[in-house]
């Protein structure tokens, strides 16, 4: 077979490639959410087959809802839209670690695994104590962690990229 893998089996790429290239995704919605007025935050969620099923830019303008992040606007229409199975079978791709919050809204929504760029700790060096994001120094890991079903979590990956969205935001 001249080394090549059966029928099938480069159709998707390995799990890795796969993360990066959906995360690398929740880059480019964070930079729109920058461009319409918001935080360098976004989410998407991917189902089991690789179809992106939402997206979500972070919300905190107009109304300046604090409890607008990307992560927990996914959960939210997950639940009211997406089957209990497709939700636990699906992976989150956030540009940032969930906070407290959104892994609480992630965990009650049934999501999985979660895959994220920059991590909570890194996010508050950029951040200090901004009157925006007052970051929580509480990894998710530890949030889904209390729980009584599993959440895979991956991260932090590609955490300079992620990192680069958040250049000179906060000194405003």
């Amino acid at each position: 077979m001249d080394g090549e893998s059966p029928a099938g089996k480069n159709d998707l790429p390995d799990e890795h490639q796969r993360d990066a290239h959906f995360l690398r995704h929740s880059f480019a919605v964070a930079r729109r959410s920058v461009a319409h007025g918001n935080h360098p935050f976004a989410a998407i969620l991917v189902d089991a087959d690789g179809r992106v099923l939402i997206e979500a830019e972070n919300g905190y303008m107009p109304a300046r809802d604090a409890t607008a992040h990307a992560e927990r606007l996914v959960a939210t229409q997950a639940c009211t839209t997406l089957a209990p199975e497709i939700r636990t079978a699906a992976t989150l791709y956030s540009s940032a670690e969930p906070c407290a919050m959104c892994a609480g809204a992630l965990y009650w929504a049934g999501i999985g695994r979660v895959v994220y760029g920059l991590s909570e700790q890194r996010l508050r060096g950029f951040t200090g104590n901004h009157p925006e994001n007052p970051t929580l120094d509480l990894p998710c890991r530890d949030v889904f962690a209390r729980g009584q079903r599993p959440t895979e979590v991956v991260g932090p990956l590609l955490e300079d990229e992620a990192a680069a969205l958040h250049v000179g935001v906060w000194d405003k």
